[in-house]
């Protein structure tokens, strides 16, 4: 329901506080895909004052939980801060979930000298 009201869809007025609301709600209850919806709001600032402190915290959660996305996202933030021995290894991570983009980022990260030739193996088993 969320996710309807956030994009508008099923004939719902667009509502993206109502999103993040339903969002909390879910998170609260356990649900991964709301903690990963509520990371992606405050990093954008969707419905909420963006907060990458936050995005961070809700993406943490979600992959600590097995959330491929989040692992991903988390590795990506590293990469952009220059952290690139800690997104290596949220990419190794989400990439042996089966997250796609991973496996990209592993090889983009060998290439430049980030990860090992073992690293990238690894990714792409």
């Amino acid at each position: 329901l969320a996710q309807k009201y956030f994009f508008g869809r099923l004939g719902l007025q667009k509502d993206m506080e109502r999103a993040v609301k339903l969002w909390e709600e879910a998170a609260e209850l356990g649900s991964i895909k709301a903690l990963f919806s509520l990371a992606n709001a405050y990093h954008g600032g969707d419905g909420v004052q963006q907060d990458n402190a936050r995005a961070v915290e809700f993406w943490t959660k979600a992959a600590m939980r097995g959330h491929a996305g989040s692992r991903y996202n988390l590795g990506w933030l590293e990469g952009n801060k220059g952290n690139h021995n800690r997104a290596v290894r949220h990419y190794l991570i989400s990439a042996k979930m089966g997250e796609r983009d991973s496996v990209e980022n592993m090889k983009r990260s060998f290439m430049g000298g980030f990860a090992t030739k073992e690293q990238y193996a690894e990714a792409l088993k």
